[in-house]
């Protein structure tokens, strides 16, 4: 229970430092996604180096990982490019929530890729989640936050296949921290000649805003490697989703944005179905374990 408690206050650290992340991203000002996305990474990269170095682990990957390093890297940072994109022109809870989807597309991917099977209430909380998404992205051609709201979307299914690669790498016992090394290297490499051909200067509070935003992706990246490394995923997934929480309270505090009430719909839905799920996953668990007594 020590470890369960632990796990929890950690995914609640890394909604936290996720959350400041995105505000960091949309303090930065009017800077292109790929500019963002680049600096992001960057402070990543040496997090997860001086990691690797400290541990004194190998930078190789395993035989046979490498396509799904790089599908994982590719993807991946799209879905970064899609967030801070929409974490620019939409409210930060809306950007937030819709990258938090990301979970429901790895139920799909994982259906297709890792031939996993799909349970009545899984499609139906699937489909409800959807359903939810319309409610915070509204979809009207008078609605000028459809693209951006769409585009956000796009990011949370990219994140959901990145991270059902994140789940085949560890099932071929691939090193956490070099995923995330490769990840960031990479993502670094693809988005700097789109930075360097629409490269705009940078004041130096731009410049602290972007080093504050990967300083808070690698806080959350480490403390939710560390929250997964102390209890099962669907033990505590459904405390990450407390980054909307952060995301609306800073929104509201340093942007004085206020999420209208058709948004607030769409978090309730999401979050419902994600507590659906979490209790259908522990549910299946404690019926696991549990054994019939000998008579």
């Amino acid at each position: 229970m020590k470890k369960k408690y632990k796990a929890i206050i950690y995914i609640i650290l890394s909604a936290f430092c996720f959350a400041f992340m995105n505000l960091f991203v949309r303090l930065s000002g009017d800077l292109p996604s790929f500019q963002k996305c680049f600096f992001r990474n960057f402070v990543a990269l040496f997090f997860a180096l001086g990691v690797l170095i400290k541990n004194k682990q190998s930078l190789r990957w395993k035989k046979g990982n490498l396509k799904f390093l790089l599908l994982r890297s590719a993807v991946g940072t799209l879905g970064i490019v899609g967030n801070f994109y929409a974490i620019d022109h939409i409210p930060l809870a809306d950007a937030s929530i819709l990258n938090k989807m990301s979970p429901f597309f790895v139920i799909i991917f994982s259906i297709i890729l890792l031939k996993e099977k799909l349970s009545l209430l899984q499609a139906a909380a699937v489909f409800v989640a959807f359903i939810g998404t319309l409610f915070i992205i509204k979809p009207s051609f008078q609605n000028v936050e459809l693209i951006p709201s769409a585009i956000g979307l796009l990011g949370g299914m990219c994140a959901g296949f990145a991270y059902t690669m994140v789940r085949i790498l560890g099932k071929r016992n691939e090193n956490g921290s070099l995923i995330v090394f490769f990840f960031s290297t990479f993502s670094c490499i693809a988005t700097l000649p789109f930075m360097l051909f629409d490269f705009h200067p940078m004041e130096w509070w731009q410049l602290l805003t972007l080093l504050g935003a990967g300083l808070s992706a690698a806080g959350g990246q480490f403390s939710i490697t560390a929250a997964y490394y102390n209890a099962p995923a669907r033990e505590i997934s459904i405390y990450d989703y407390s980054q909307i929480i952060f995301a609306t309270l800073l929104g509201f505090i340093f942007l004085g944005e206020m999420p209208d009430i058709f948004s607030f719909i769409g978090y309730i839905i999401i979050v419902a179905m994600s507590l659906l799920m979490f209790l259908y996953n522990n549910e299946k668990l404690f019926f696991k374990k549990k054994k019939p007594e000998k008579e």
